[in-house]
Parts: structure tokens; sequence; C-alpha cells
């Protein structure tokens, strides 16, 4: 259903909007916008923009996201995924190519959420989304050695190597005072004491170090310094896009790109915010909201955006509830730019790089890289290929050939699984009968999954298991899994935090051979407990009717 979801709450929920819930979205607004403020000039910077336009950028695409979209919580912005694609545009383009760009890729996600793509777009695999958001992670820290170390480089080449080769030639003519301020920042990040939820660690840093950069009159360069005047990119113009059949073909591909990106990250964001608040939102809608955003964030100059998964996890957390936390959000960052725009000038570019530094380290999933010898030899190759590609070719050539080499692999994994096993299996002669003749175990669920569990069918598992109601066991039967890729496992995964959180019990029923080797590489065989998996249904509906009599009987 294409429609916002503050306009549902307003008919639907009007308890929603009591003075009391409005102000604690409020609340957590204000402290959003204290949160986004830093990362959006930093961002900004990163992109090849002038820095008013990271900010320009989090108001408008900020307040249209949460006014239009499908989630109640979604916090949006610019975020760190499109850094890399940004700044290439730019390079090639020039910011006028930029604005077009943004503005195609709109209208491509205005159509995508007509089109009901919501659903279709979350069929992208586990291994390319986790290799190129690793990839630019990568990318994301080496743009910022330079502003980090003081090595005053005007000239800094886009290829990973030669970029490496000429930070390594200069780092004997290091800046030490920028050096000990972006230390310092850094450190006081990685300790700032978390009660002060009211200042967050990044806005803490970029207020300290710039009281100390200024009061001390420090050899550290500043947004001043590096970009002069910027008053005119935190001015609100608008900058009409220039369409061109030329210039479309030319753009096409990277708008489809920054389309692509928006998509995943602000459908992966609204997964996660579900999971947090215990709501589900419209994916289709949020395709909208989110088309409509980069539209009008390119009307202002502005750069792409989507939802921001840390950003929204933290109005989560500080209570925001419904889209009038992601409106004020917005509202509050244009007050704050307002009253203070004379001192944004005043800021280190070493903060700006430190902060960036920690949204790399956010972006990169260490866990994945940690457990890559544990995932089936085609999830890890498609993982390291688009991982690489992202980091020494381009973004673009990786998630191309990144889904190309999952599409082929896929068709080979079917091929290989499909055949006739007539060697002995560790079931034979255990008798299997239909469900339907057991008897009914009152808070019991039942569940089969019928086919190989690869990353479109882990899409729909997950969407029946946000459906679940509360019971004391879940059966999960795997007779009819012939193999499972990483994107099932984490699907799978997910139902075992789920259980674990609702303290249900959940019990795996005769998983085949190819899959308990997937669980067994990962861990999870130990992780479940070898107690909850059954050899068949039988077996499993026997434990789970002791745990009911367990339950029932005195202590």
């Amino acid at each position: 259903m294409l429609r916002p979801k503050l306009l549902t709450l307003i008919k639907v929920e009007p308890w929603e909007f009591t003075p009391r819930r409005i102000l604690a979205d409020l609340n957590a607004g204000l402290i959003v916008a204290f949160i986004a403020i830093p990362l959006s000039i930093a961002l900004g910077i990163a992109s090849g923009v002038m820095p008013g336009k990271g900010l320009v950028t989090a108001v408008v695409a900020g307040f249209l996201i949460s006014f239009l979209g499908g989630s109640r919580v979604q916090i949006g912005g610019p975020t760190g995924a499109f850094v890399v694609i940004v700044y290439g545009i730019i390079q090639t383009y020039g910011m006028s190519g930029l604005i077009t760009a943004t503005a195609m890729a709109g209208m491509l996600l205005v159509l995508m959420g007509v089109m009901k793509f919501g659903a279709v777009i979350r069929y992208i695999p586990y291994p390319v989304v986790t290799g190129f958001t690793n990839g630019i992670a990568v990318v994301l820290f080496s743009t910022q050695i330079n502003d980090f170390l003081g090595l005053d480089l005007k000239e800094i080449p886009a290829d990973f190597i030669e970029k490496w080769m000429l930070y390594i030639k200069n780092i004997p003519f290091f800046n030490p005072a920028t050096l000990a301020t972006g230390v310092g920042a850094l450190l006081l990040i990685i300790f700032y004491p978390k009660r002060l939820k009211f200042l967050p660690a990044p806005l803490a840093a970029l207020v300290v170090t710039t009281l100390v950069v200024n009061i001390f009159s420090l050899p550290v360069e500043t947004i001043a310094t590096h970009f002069g005047d910027i008053s005119n990119s935190m001015a609100f113009s608008l900058a009409m896009p220039t369409f061109s059949l030329e210039l479309i073909g030319k753009l096409f591909q990277p708008a489809l790109t920054i389309a692509i990106l928006a998509g995943i990250e602000s459908l992966l964001s609204a997964v996660v915010a579900d999971g947090m608040i215990g709501k589900k939102h419209r994916s289709n809608m949020e395709l909208v909201a989110q088309g409509i955003a980069n539209i009008g964030s390119s009307l202002f100059g502005g750069i792409p955006a989507t939802g921001a998964i840390a950003r929204t996890a933290a109005n989560i957390n500080h209570g925001g509830r419904t889209p009038v936390a992601g409106m004020s959000h917005a509202i509050f960052i244009l007050i704050l730019m307002v009253a203070f725009m004379d001192y944004v000038e005043m800021i280190p570019m070493v903060t700006l790089a430190v902060i960036l530094f920690t949204i790399s380290y956010r972006m990169f999933d260490w866990k994945a890289f940690s457990e890559i010898r544990k995932a089936p030899f085609n999830d890890t190759l498609i993982l390291l290929v688009t991982f690489l590609l992202t980091i020494f070719v381009d973004l673009v050539y990786a998630i191309e050939i990144g889904m190309i080499l999952a599409a082929f692999l896929f068709m080979k994994r079917m091929s290989d699984i499909t055949h006739i096993d007539d060697s002995d299996e560790v079931y034979e002669g255990i008798e299997e009968s239909d469900i339907e003749n057991k008897k009914k175990l009152e808070h019991v669920i039942v569940y089969e999954i019928n086919g190989p569990f690869f990353f479109g069918a882990a899409d729909k598992f997950v969407e029946y298991i946000e459906k679940i109601k509360e019971c004391n066991t879940i059966i999960l039967r795997m007779r009819k899994v012939p193999a499972m890729d990483a994107t099932g496992y984490y699907a799978l995964y997910k139902l075992y935090r789920r259980c674990q959180a609702s303290s249900t019990r959940l019990i795996l029923c005769q998983v085949q051979k190819q899959p308990l080797k997937v669980l067994q590489n990962y861990g999870f065989i130990n992780v479940l407990g070898r107690r909850n998996f059954a050899m068949n249904i039988d077996h499993a509906l026997k434990k789970a009717e002791n745990d009911l009599h367990e339950a029932a009987s005195p202590t």
C-alpha cells in the first residue's frame, strides 16, 4: 500500500500523538540532530562537495523521508555508502552532473516503489551486500588519511594503490599538531562516557577540538582555511538538474547504482528498526519516499540520501516512535545551522576525518570476515570478489559482477543438488509420518521449508518469522531443504535470536547433509545445542511435549 506511515498513524493510532508522546519524539529528534550534524558535514566533504551541502541534504531529504516514508522511525540523510560513487561522479561530470544523477536516482526509486520492487530489491544476496559495503568502508577510510596526518596533499589519485603509495611517500612530512588533534579526537570518541547521552561523542569531539585549535591558534587546517567562505553552500538555493539524452546515457549507470544502494540501505535500516520496535514498515512506500527525498535533495544542490541505520537506531534508543522524531530532527538541524553558521568554518578538518574513521569502522562487518572460512565456498568467493572490485576497480562494476557471479553460482548450486542420492543416510530406517496425523500440542508451532534455502527464499522466510506469535516451542522442519547458503543461514540465525529473546525453544528437525555442514562450519550447532536437533518430526514433537510436561509439573 502506497500510503505514508504518518497518515496511517494519525488515522488509525491517534494515541501515538499525545503531548507526552510528541515530547518524547521531539527529544529523540534533537539528540539525533546533534549526531547528524557532524556526520553530515564530514560526509559532504568526503563526497567532494562543500560542507554545507551535507547539512542541506540532512534537512531536505531527512524531512521528506520521515514525512512520506513507510517506516515509523526511519532517519534519513547522507551516508557513507554514497561517498565513493558521489566523489567519482563529481570528478567526471562536476556538481551539475551529480545533481542530475541524484535526481535520476530519485526517479528510479519512485518507479521501483510504484512497481512494488520493495520485496524484490531485498533478494540481493548477503555476500554481495557485505562485499561492497565493506569495500566502501575501506575506501572511505583511505580517503581520510591526508587530513588525519595533515599531509596537505592537493592532488590525490583515485586509484587505491597509487593513493596509498603517495601517503607512504609523504608520511615523513606529517603535521604533528594535526596528528595530535586527531588522536585526541579519536580517544575522546572511544572513551566518551555513555551516560552523557545529551551530547553525542562525535559532537563532543567536534566542539572540544574546535575550541582547542582556535583558542591556542594551532597550525591545523580548518574548514575555513580549506574551503574559504562556505556560507553560500549552506543556503537553500534552487539548483535545477540538466537533462539531455547524451547526459542521461552517461549518468544512467551511476544513477542506477545510487538508486540500488539507497534502496538496499533504507530497507535494511527499516528491517532493523522493525526488529527493535516490534512493528512492520511498508517497503514500497519507503522506496517512493526515498526517491522523492533524493529528487528534493538534488533541487537544493544536495547529495544522495537514504535511511541511516546508526541514526535510526539512536532515534529508537532515545524514545522516537513516530515520524515526528525524524521530521523534527531535520528541523532542529536547520535551526542549528542558522544559529551556528559562523562557527562551522572553525571546525578542524582532522576531526571530520576522525568522525569518518568511526563511520568506516561501523560500516565494516568484522563478523563476516571472521567467519569467512565457515561460509560455503561460493558465498566466500562472491564476497571477496565484490569486496576487492569495490576497492581496486569501481563500485558499479563490483555490484554488477557480484550479482552476475551470484546468479551463475546459484545455477551451478542448483544443478549440483538436482540428483538422486541413494547412499546411506543418517536417518535411514526412521519412520517419517505426516504432520497432519500428529497430536496437536498447545503452544508448539511447526514450520516447514520446502526447497533450497537460498537468498530469495531467505527473504520470504524472514517475512514469515516476523509474524510468528508467542509460543513455547518452534519446530523448523528441514527434511526438504537440500542446500543452504550464507543468506539462508543468517535468516535462520535471526530466527534463533528472536526465539532467544522471547525464551522460545527452537528445534531443527531432520536437517540434511549440506545444510548441516553449513551450520557446523558456522558453529551454529553448538550455539543452538545438539539437544535442539531432532531426527524426525516424531522426535521433535516428543522433545516439545517433554518440555510442556516439565513446565506443568510442580518443582
